[in-house]
């Protein structure tokens, strides 16, 4: 006679099965998000026809829109996204602080100076005339994103030697974060001094996030750095579970606590300075994505790190094609409208008691 099913085990599996059903209802709206990305903008395409682009079945004006310009766009937005949403899930769980993010360890602004760097000392900025009126545009990508992304890095390598020279707690790099950012601003403040208005606005511009100058290399360069970064943060989901109930749980279990936490650090970091190089500042999109899915799927970083990486991607889609049709054809710098929507947003979770004290 088979033994009958333990309740608890039982109410377990169904508690798995709805956390399961959410993620798939994510992915399926992210998709749909996606879609729609595609079709509107200052010209609206039909949906038959973007479908017949993306199945290699359709010709005229609306295929090159969809090709060279939409799809692009809406594919870094995911990528992005989904980046920025991992590592900020990641980062707000190894240092116990529910504001973390990439910016909060110094990324975006060591990023910014070294994009500052390279438009104002190297010559990166331009404005050019034409009868449209005058057009700011910055003359050498390839070396602004490498300057921005060794000014990112070198947060990173600065936290991450701090950490292993003295024994740092989640606290101190996060506090180690604050100054580095504030270091880094105030020189990109004096470069910015002495530059001329040309050069200001081109940083500036640079500092706004911007999605529609990305080519597919690029794409592809960020879509590694993030895939690596998901494929480490999975196999360490158990330690994230871990160190959630306690550094001395975490450490009766077996886990390294310490190096979870700086090689966590480390890989979020890294990706998060490839993001930025490429895309420039994005924010809140990590800052709000985990809180956003975690009432849904709880604190089980099995299920969390998947769902804060498409409610990122989700959110920047929004927010993209919020830019492109709100004032259209006028495309308003997706930072700003992240950061307009995000705020808001991120009041309403707070006083809603999405974030608690510990």
């Amino acid at each position: 006679m088979p033994r009958p099913p333990i309740q608890g085990a039982e109410q377990y599996r169904t508690f798995i099965r709805g956390k399961k059903r959410f993620l798939a209802g994510l992915l399926l709206i992210t998709a749909a998000v996606f879609i729609l990305s595609v079709m509107l903008g200052s010209s609206n395409v039909p949906l038959g026809k973007v479908l017949g682009v993306l199945f290699g079945r359709a010709e005229g004006k609306e295929t090159v829109i969809v090709r060279n310009l939409r799809l692009p766009r809406s594919a870094t937005a995911v990528v992005v996204g989904l980046g920025l949403g991992i590592i900020g899930c990641v980062m707000q769980g190894v240092l116990h602080n529910p504001l973390a993010s990439s910016g909060t360890v110094g990324v975006s602004q060591g990023a910014a100076f070294g994009a500052a760097f390279a438009i104002i000392v190297l010559g990166g900025g331009s404005m050019s005339s034409n009868t449209a009126g005058a057009t700011l545009s910055v003359i050498d990508p390839s070396v602004v994103s490498t300057c921005a992304f060794v000014g990112a890095i070198s947060c990173t390598v600065v936290i991450v030697a701090l950490s292993r020279f003295r024994s740092s707690s989640p606290g101190t790099l996060i506090l180690a974060g604050v100054a580095l950012s504030n270091l880094f601003s105030a020189a990109t403040t004096i470069m910015q001094y002495f530059a001329d208005d040309v050069k200001v606005a081109a940083v500036v511009y640079w500092t706004f996030g911007n999605l529609g100058s990305i080519f597919w290399k690029d794409i592809l360069i960020m879509g590694a750095a993030v895939l690596l970064a998901l494929v480490f943060f999975w196999f360490n989901s158990w330690n994230y579970n871990a160190i959630q109930s306690g550094e001395d749980t975490a450490k009766g279990l077996g886990v390294n606590t310490k190096r979870v936490t700086i090689a966590s650090m480390a890989v979020s970091a890294v990706a998060a300075a490839v993001i930025v190089s490429f895309v420039g500042i994005i924010n809140f999109v990590g800052l709000i994505a985990p809180h956003l899915v975690r009432r849904f799927v709880g604190s089980d970083y099995r299920y969390l790190i998947p769902a804060s990486g498409l409610a990122g991607a989700c959110l920047l889609l929004l927010s993209d094609t919020f830019a492109r049709i709100a004032v259209a054809p006028i495309v308003l710098p997706v930072g700003a409208i992240t950061s307009a929507l995000g705020a808001p947003l991120f009041l309403w979770i707070v006083f809603k008691g999405g974030i608690r004290r510990k």
